[in-house]
C-alpha cells in the first residue's frame, strides 16, 4: 500500500454491542475493496481481525485489529475494536487515534447496551459517526423499528440516508435518499425504484435536507423559499452535519451477505474527516511546558503516539502507533518524549489483522508498527529530542474484579511473576499486585471473561498454567479492653538453660492507629540488650492473632517487667517469652475480628435503583447518599469487601450492563458477631 498524504486518510473505529457483526463487517470491507481475495467467516474462525486462538474459541473479538484498505483515492484504516464491555481497553485506545466512527447496530435486536455505552465514548472523545444497521437479511429484522430505537436511545440527529429495499430473507439492496436511485444484488446495481417505497423515500429524504442545509445559511434561504437543492450541495451538508455532530448518517446492509457494503465505504470516504480536516490534535512541549497545536504535516518534526502494545514469546514486543505530524522511517531513530530516551527503530510495518506489510516510512495521519522497541510501551510519545511533544494519556478505567493468581505448577511461580507484567502491559485495565497481608498475587480486570482470557494467554503465549480463585479476605484482629499478661520462658538442659521473663500491657488504640511497640522498664529487670528481641518477639508474633490466625493491629504493647537470668538469659528467650505473654495477653483482652469497609459510588439507571439497595442491604451495606439526575442515580454506599468481592458480576448481571462502580478501601470494622464465629469456625477447619 504507498504512501497518502494526510488528506487521503480515514481513521475510523468501528464500535457495537457485542454480536452486532462489526468484525463481519470489517472482512466484507476488505473483501469489497480488493484488500482480500476471500471472504472469511467468525463461525469457521477465518476472518482477518479475529486471529486470535481465544477469539476464534470463543466467536468474539478480543483485541484491537488494524485493517486497512484502499477506496478509490483514499486509505481507510478501520480499527476493529471488541463489542464485549470486558475489553474496553481496546475500544478506548481505538478512540484515542481516529477521526471518526462507525457504529454498528442489529437489524434484529436494535440498540443494546453495549450500543448505548460505546455511543457515549464516541460523543466524549467527539467523533462524528456513521451508523451502521447490519444484518438486514436475518429474520425479524426490521429497519423502521431499530431506527426509531436508535433516534429515541441516541437522539433524533441519527437521520438515515438509505431505505431498504425488502427485509429478511427479501432483503435486495437499498435506495440512496440523495439521488433516489434503487441498487440492489451483489455488486450492487443500479435498478428500478419500487413504487411501495417511493412514499416514504421522499419524507425521509425531506427530512435529511431539512436536517442538513443547518450548515449553511444561503441553502437554508434556498431551502425554505422551496428552491431545488442540488445533489452536490446535499452531500457537501451532510459531510459538514456529520463533521459537526449535528447529524449522524444511518446506513443498511448485510455483512455476512456482503450487501450493500460499498456504499457504507463511500460514506468513510466521503463524510468522515481526514486528519487534515479535523479538530487541531494538542500536544505539550516536553522542554517549555507549552500547550502546542499538531498539524498533520509529512515535513514537520516527528510525533507519534502509541496506543497499543502487545507481547510475543516469538516475535517479541509490538508496538502500534499513530503519526500525527511528520515522518517515520524504517531503521531510523526516534525520541522517547515519556522516557526520555531514545529508539531505535526497526523495520516498519503495516497490519492487516496478523498479517504484516513492512513500509519503508509513515507520515502524518497514518497507522502502523514496529517491533521490539526497548522501553516504549502505551501512551508514550515518539518525536524528535529537539522538539519533544507528549500528548494526553489514554484514560482507561480502574480494574473492578480481583482474582488471586496461583501456578499451576510450583515450578512455575517465578516464572509467573516474569510474565504477569507483560500481559498488564498488553492491556492496561488488567493490574497486578500482591496483597502483602494475604500473601497472595491478586489479577485484576472488568470481569469474569477478560480474567478468563488473561489467564488463557499466560498459558498459550507463556507457557505458564494459572488457576484463578476468589482472593483470601485480609481480616485482621484487635483487643477491646486493656490487660496485662507475663510469661516465663524457663528451660533447662544439658549446660545453658533458657531463661526469659515478660510482663506486658496491652492497649487497644483508636481504629486505624496501626501497632505499636513501647517500654518502662525500670531498675534494669530487663537488661536494655534484651529489649530488641522481646520487640522482634512481640512483632513476630501479632502476625497471627488468636481468633482466625490474622494480624493483630490497634494495639500498642509495652513492656514493664520482668527478670532476667545472668547465665540462661538470651536473645531467643526472650523473643519466645514475648511471643507467648503477647498472645495469652490477647485471649484475655476480649478480641474482635476486624474487616475491611470499601466506600463504593454505583451509578444505575433509576429504574434499578430499589434493586441495588435491596441488593446492598443484603450485602451488610450502608447506603450514605443518592444523587439523582438525568435518569440515572449515583448511589454512594460502603459495604464489607468480603460481601463484594465479586460485585462487578453481580451489578452486570442487576442492572442488564447498565450499572457501573468504583470501590476503594475506606477503613476496618468490628465483624458482627454471628459472621465472625463463621470466618473462625472456616479458618479452623479449612
Amino acid at each position: 500500500m504507498h504512501h497518502f498524504e494526510p488528506d487521503k486518510i480515514r481513521n475510523v473505529v468501528f464500535l457495537s454491542h457485542s454480536g452486532a457483526g462489526k468484525t463481519s463487517l470489517g472482512e466484507a470491507m476488505l473483501f469489497s475493496s480488493g484488500a482480500i481475495s476471500r471472504l472469511g467467516n467468525v463461525a469457521d474462525g477465518t476472518t482477518t481481525s479475529d486471529y486470535d486462538p481465544a477469539e476464534i474459541k470463543r466467536q468474539i473479538s478480543i483485541n484491537l485489529s488494524l485493517l486497512p484498505c484502499q477506496w478509490k483515492d483514499c486509505k481507510i484504516n478501520v480499527i476493529d475494536t471488541p463489542g464485549y464491555p470486558d475489553f474496553v481497553a481496546e475500544v478506548k485506545a481505538g478512540l484515542a487515534v481516529g477521526e471518526g466512527a462507525v457504529i454498528v447496530v442489529c437489524a434484529v435486536s436494535g440498540v443494546e447496551v453495549g450500543t448505548e455505552q460505546v455511543w457515549g465514548y464516541a460523543s466524549e472523545a467527539k467523533l462524528p459517526c456513521l451508523i451502521f444497521v447490519n444484518k438486514m437479511d436475518r429474520e425479524n429484522a426490521n429497519f423502521f423499528n431499530v431506527l426509531k430505537d436508535i433516534q429515541s436511545k441516541l437522539g433524533k440527529r441519527c437521520l438515515p440516508i438509505q431505505l431498504p429495499i425488502g427485509s429478511q430473507k427479501d432483503f435486495q439492496g437499498i435506495v440512496d435518499l440523495v439521488t433516489k436511485k434503487a441498487y440492489s444484488g451483489t455488486p450492487l446495481k443500479e435498478t428500478e425504484l419500487p413504487g411501495s417505497i417511493a412514499g416514504d423515500v421522499d419524507s425521509y429524504r425531506d427530512k435529511l435536507i431539512e436536517a442538513v442545509v443547518e450548515v449553511d445559511d444561503e441553502l437554508i434561504a434556498k431551502y425554505l423559499d422551496g428552491e431545488d437543492i442540488s445533489e452536490e450541495q446535499i452531500y457537501h451538508c451532510i459531510k459538514e452535519a456529520t463533521k459537526l455532530g449535528k447529524v449522524v448518517p444511518v446506513l443498511l446492509g448485510s455483512a455476512l451477505k456482503n450487501t450493500a457494503i460499498t456504499p457504507l465505504l463511500d460514506a468513510i470516504h466521503d463524510y468522515i474527516p481526514s486528519p487534515k480536516e479535523r479538530e487541531a490534535v494538542k500536544a505539550r512541549n516536553a522542554s517549555t511546558k507549552a500547550e502546542e497545536v499538531v498539524e498533520p504535516i509529512p515535513g514537520a518534526p516527528l510525533s507519534a503516539f502509541v496506543f497499543k502494545t502487545t507481547n510475543d514469546p516469538r516475535v517479541g514486543k509490538a508496538s502500534y502507533f499513530r503519526v500525527y505530524s511528520g515522518t517515520i522511517s524504517s531503521n531510523s531513530q526516534a525520541w522517547n518524549v515519556n522516557k526520555g530516551s531514545a529508539e531505535r527503530i526497526g523495520q516498519l510495518f503495516v497490519l492487516r489483522g496478523k498479517t504484516q506489510e513492512a513500509v519503508p516510512e509513515l507520515s502524518a495521519g497514518d497507522i502502523g508498527a514496529v517491533a521490539k522497541l526497548a522501553s516504549t510501551t502505551t501512551g508514550d510519545a515518539l518525536g524528535s529530542r529537539e522538539h519533544p511533544l507528549k500528548f494526553a494519556p489514554i484514560e482507561f478505567p480502574e480494574p473492578l474484579l480481583n482474582m488471586a493468581v496461583h501456578p499451576k505448577a510450583r515450578g512455575d511461580l517465578d516464572k509467573m511473576s516474569t510474565v504477569l507484567p507483560k500481559i498488564g502491559e498488553e492491556d492496561l485495565t488488567l493490574k497486578v499486585h500482591r496483597e502483602a497481608d494475604i500473601g497472595e498475587i491478586l489479577l485484576g480486570g472488568m470481569g469474569e471473561t477478560h480474567l478468563d482470557v488473561a489467564a488463557e494467554r499466560l498459558a498459550s503465549k507463556f507457557g505458564v498454567a494459572v488457576s484463578l480463585q476468589r482472593p483470601r479476605v485480609p481480616y485482621k484482629e484487635t483487643i477491646s479492653v486493656a490487660t496485662e499478661a507475663e510469661y516465663k520462658h524457663k528451660k533447662q538442659t544439658g549446660g545453658h538453660g533458657q531463661y526469659g521473663h515478660v510482663l506486658l500491657e496491652l492497649e487497644p488504640l483508636p481504629r486505624g492507629s496501626g501497632f505499636e511497640f513501647t517500654e518502662r522498664v525500670v531498675g534494669g529487670a530487663v537488661p536494655r540488650n534484651y529489649i530488641p528481641a522481646v520487640e522482634k518477639g512481640v512483632n513476630e508474633g501479632r502476625l497471627e492473632g488468636v481468633l482466625a490466625g490474622c494480624p493483630v493491629v490497634d494495639v500498642r504493647v509495652t513492656i514493664f517487667d520482668g527478670s532476667s537470668h545472668p547465665v540462661d538469659s538470651s536473645d531467643m528467650a526472650f523473643k519466645i517469652a514475648a511471643a507467648q505473654a503477647l498472645k495469652k495477653g490477647l485471649t484475655e483482652g476480649q478480641p474482635v475480628l476486624l474487616e475491611p469497609i470499601v466506600n463504593m459510588t454505583i451509578t444505575v439507571p433509576d429504574n434499578f435503583t430499589g434493586d441495588i439497595i435491596g441488593d446492598l442491604n443484603t450485602k451488610r451495606g450502608r447506603v450514605l447518599g443518592m444523587n439523582p439526575g438525568n435518569g440515572i442515580n449515583i448511589i454512594q454506599a460502603q459495604a464489607p469487601l468480603a460481601e463484594v468481592q465479586r460485585y462487578a458480576v453481580d451489578l452486570r448481571s442487576m442492572t442488564q450492563g447498565r450499572g457501573i462502580f468504583t470501590a476503594e478501601f475506606s477503613h476496618y470494622e468490628e465483624v458482627p458477631g454471628q459472621v465472625a464465629q463463621k470466618i473462625i469456625a472456616q479458618k479452623a477447619n479449612p
